[in-house]
This record gives C-alpha cells, sequence and structure tokens, in this order.
C-alpha cells in the first residue's frame, strides 16, 4: 500500500479543502488516515464501520480488547452514540470540550463492539485541534482513533512519527505539525456515580474535582504492579528500543547517580542517554544528555517526553537513564508515562 502524505497549515487548514475532501473519501470508504490532534496523531477510521476499526487494529498490531477513543467535532455528535449524559459529565463537557478530555459513555448499539474494544460504554473526544475538527467535518462521521503508532512504541508527536511507524501500513497521513501537549488526553470514566480518572493527562485531578467535585483516579495510575481498570491500559506503552531506567529521589542524589550508572554503561561500550531537564542537563559526565524541558514548566516536559523517547531509537541508544518527576499536576501524566515505558523499572535514592 502507498500512503498518502498530505502537509496543511495548522491554523488555517480550511486553505486545504481538497486534501482533507480525500481524507473523508477514504474514511467513508472504509480507509485508514492519520491526523493531528492537540495530544498526539491519531489513526483514524469511521467508528461506525466495524471492519474499518479492525483495520486500525490490525495497521498497529493493537490488542482488540483495547478500546479506542472515538473524535467527534460537535456536542450534538455526543447524543446518537451514547445511552445517557449525567449532570457532571454534562459540566466537565461545558468546562474542558474541545480539549485534551476523554468521557466514558454507556454506548448505544450504534457504536460496535470493535470500536468499544467489547464493552458497553465508549469513549468519546472532542479535539481542539483545527485539522482534527475538520476532518471530522468532511467525514460527516463520528472517526475511532487511537494513537498512530505501532502499538507499545512512543506515541507520535509529529507526522514523521507516524511515517516511521506506519508508513505503507495506511492509506493516508495528514501532516499538520507538532503536536501542542504531547501527551494523551485525561480519561475520566462518567459512567458511574463517581467518575474515575484512568488516564491522567494535561486536564488534571485538581481541574475536574474543581468542577464537579470529588472524583477517584484509578489505583493502577500511581501504584507500580497493580491492574488498570481501563483494559487498554495494562499493555507495555511507550517503549523505545532501550532499556529505560527512573532515578527517584531528590535531584542531588539522583544527579549523582545517573552519573554512575552511565559511567559503568559507558565504560562497558553501551550507547547510553540521559533524560535530563534545563536545570540539570550541565551536571552530566557520560553519555548523550538528552533535554525534556524545564523542572519548573513541566507542561515543557510532557511535550517533549515522547520525541526524546523516539530520539533514543533514532540514535541507537541502548540504555537511558531519566530523571523523576513527581508532583500532583501534569507531572502525575508525565510519570505515568515515563513508569509504562520503564517497565516500572525505578531505582530509589
Amino acid at each position: 500500500m502507498k500512503t498518502l502524505i498530505k502537509k496543511v497549515d495548522a491554523e488555517f487548514p480550511e486553505n486545504s479543502l481538497t486534501i482533507f475532501e480525500t481524507a473523508a473519501k477514504i474514511i467513508n470508504s472504509g480507509g485508514l488516515v492519520a491526523f493531528p490532534t492537540e495530544t498526539v496523531y491519531g489513526l483514524g477510521a469511521n467508528a461506525l464501520d466495524s471492519n474499518a476499526v479492525k483495520k486500525i487494529y490490525a495497521a498497529k498490531g493493537r490488542p482488540s480488547d483495547n478500546p479506542l477513543i472515538v473524535h467527534i467535532s460537535d456536542i450534538s455528535e455526543l447524543y446518537p452514540i451514547v445511552s445517557y449524559i449525567s449532570d457532571k459529565a454534562l459540566k466537565l463537557i461545558d468546562a474542558f470540550w474541545p480539549g485534551p478530555l476523554t468521557l466514558i459513555f454507556n454506548k448505544t448499539d450504534i457504536i460496535p463492539y470493535e470500536t468499544s474494544g467489547g464493552l458497553n460504554t465508549v469513549a468519546i473526544r472532542f479535539p481542539s485541534n483545527k485539522t482534527a475538527q475538520l476532518l471530522i467535518k468532511q467525514a460527516a462521521v463520528p472517526i475511532a482513533a487511537p494513537s498512530a503508532n505501532s502499538s507499545g512504541k512512543p506515541s507520535p508527536t509529529r507526522a514523521s512519527h507516524v511515517e516511521f511507524d506506519l508508513n505503507g501500513k495506511i492509506d493516508m497521513i495528514i501532516d499538520g505539525g507538532g503536536s501542542k501537549f504531547g501527551l494523551e488526553s485525561t480519561i475520566i470514566d462518567v459512567s458511574s456515580e463517581i467518575p474515575c480518572i484512568l488516564r491522567p493527562g494535561s486536564i488534571t485531578k485538581k481541574m475536574i474535582e474543581d468542577v464537579i467535585g470529588n472524583v477517584e483516579i484509578d489505583s493502577a495510575v500511581i501504584k507500580e504492579n497493580t491492574m488498570p481498570k481501563a483494559p487498554g491500559m495494562k499493555y507495555k506503552h511507550y517503549s523505545p528500543l532501550a532499556n529505560v531506567t527512573i532515578v527517584s529521589g531528590d535531584i542531588e542524589n539522583t544527579v549523582k547517580k545517573i552519573n554512575s550508572l552511565a559511567f559503568k554503561s559507558v565504560s562497558k561500550n553501551i550507547n547510553t542517554a540521559i533524560i535530563a531537564t534545563t536545570q540539570t542537563e550541565n551536571q552530566y559526565k557520560y553519555g548523550t544528555i538528552l533535554v525534556a524541558g524545564d523542572r519548573n514548566k513541566p507542561e515543557t516536559i510532557a511535550k517533549n517526553l515522547f520525541k526524546i523517547l523516539r530520539k533514543c531509537d533514532y540514535l541507537n541508544i541502548k540504555e537511558v537513564y531519566s530523571e523523576s518527576f513527581d508532583s500532583d499536576g501534569i507531572e502525575t501524566a508525565i510519570m505515568n508515562r515515563l513508569k509504562k515505558a520503564a517497565g516500572n523499572n525505578i531505582i530509589y535514592v
């Protein structure tokens, strides 16, 4: 299969309407189109077409019990595909849509079980990215779209990442530039009485509680080796080819430990990288130093994390040592992804 790659202006995607007409025809004929969102790039298919959805699982090598997020471009598109919307869900919609928040509802029969991973619930998101919105509007169907990467690999935040993983496996890639947030959306289950955060993201627990009051958070988000409630979260994610080790503790001891580990690794002629911050990059002496961002601006780390994990593969890195980013804000999402990339391989100092 030849993958068509087309670039659009992220600010004015409507100037490339013929590209979206082509993409919409692909979606409506049961094909696959990768497209940018404000979180990461998604791999889209008609969410109402079970055969098209099966192609997503095949292209990614994704387990079929891992539900897909359905993307809409207007609130009105929500009502035919969910059976009930609670008052709390409506408040979250009003506060955070369009944006990087996915809500889980009880589904209607219009959503096939291939899309919902065999569940009676469906995950819905209204992205704020203009390119994503225009594609959904042109297709005139809800679009099921997990991250547009090979299953288990770091999520793509640029079209080049999608091309590296899926070129020749999908019909089209729309290149709309880099992702704004760089981490997948927050997922919150609103199908039960007390909403529960199943995956942290840029919309934090505090932000959610400021809108609807108390929410639960799946214990697997913050505890290692705990079975998650969300089926898809039980699988290995975000992993580069290298072995990843997180070092957690106060920053002085963390730097000292990482320097020691990196020295031993480099001494054995192992291609080694260190994930650092702008505050610490000059304190490391060995290996390739990869700066994730500013520790005082954790959103910069979130935006760059997947790009850095992918860069490790490009550089043929075999060992990665990373600082830890522990706090209650977006750092929760950063550490959730980093721990999965490391397989919970953490050294505490």
